[in-house]
């Protein structure tokens, strides 16, 4: 496993769930529940986005494959849509490609919300799923790696599980964090999805350019 593409991929799949930030959606929806009720929920959670972004992992090659998607093409399209998810991030407002309104209200149906909209699209959206789809196709080029491959699922495991505990102790966190506190982690976990995202979409230009033979 290479180690440096293991911390890579954990810090961008995390950076782009962004648990912290989500605490203040999860108290408000379960503000009026129990604490069984919350647990239960929470487990829901890290059940449905974690078995969500696995699926996508193992089966995402079939999409390329099924649509003839290019490795490159695919790098820049999802460099750009999680750009524009760190350009929310970093001004402080939740990308709509993570919630709608109509969520919103179906949320506050007990038995749904750990699935809709906080398991999806809240925690495993398309940003997360892009993140791991363009991680897993590093991992499948030229073969299958086992290597990178576990580095993200390890990544996915490592992100529920602190999902896990941060939800669990989310109202103390959301307390002592405060909007603010949970608005500035959210900027700097966008700050680092942007950097990511712009060199998810300059690797895929050169690799576009390399694969084309346009410089030879």
């Amino acid at each position: 496993m290479d180690a440096y593409f293991a911390l890579t991929v954990i810090i961008a799949v995390f950076a782009i769930v962004d648990p912290i930030a989500n605490v203040s959606f999860f108290v408000a929806l379960t503000e009026d529940y129990t604490r069984e009720e919350r647990v239960a929920v929470i487990r829901k959670i890290v059940l449905v986005a974690g078995s969500t972004l696995a699926m996508f992992g193992l089966f995402g090659h079939l999409i390329f494959e099924i649509f003839g998607i290019s490795i490159p093409a695919f790098r820049v399209a999802g460099g750009i849509l999680l750009f524009t998810i760190a350009f929310s991030m970093l001004h402080g407002s939740r990308p709509k490609t993570k919630v709608t309104d109509k969520d919103k209200v179906e949320a506050f149906e007990k038995e749904a919300i750990g699935v809709v909209p906080l398991g999806i699209p809240i925690f495993a959206g398309p940003g997360s799923i892009t993140t791991v789809m363009i991680y897993m196709s590093e991992a499948t080029h030229g073969g299958m790696d086992w290597g990178l491959a576990g580095s993200v699922y390890l990544a996915i495991l490592i992100t529920m599980v602190a999902s896990y505990f941060i939800l669990f102790y989310g109202e103390r966190i959301f307390q002592k964090m405060g909007r603010m506190g949970a608005l500035a982690f959210s900027r700097i976990m966008g700050l680092i999805l942007a950097t990511m995202a712009v060199q998810f979409i300059l690797t895929g230009f050169v690799d576009f350019i390399a694969g084309s033979g346009i410089m030879s």
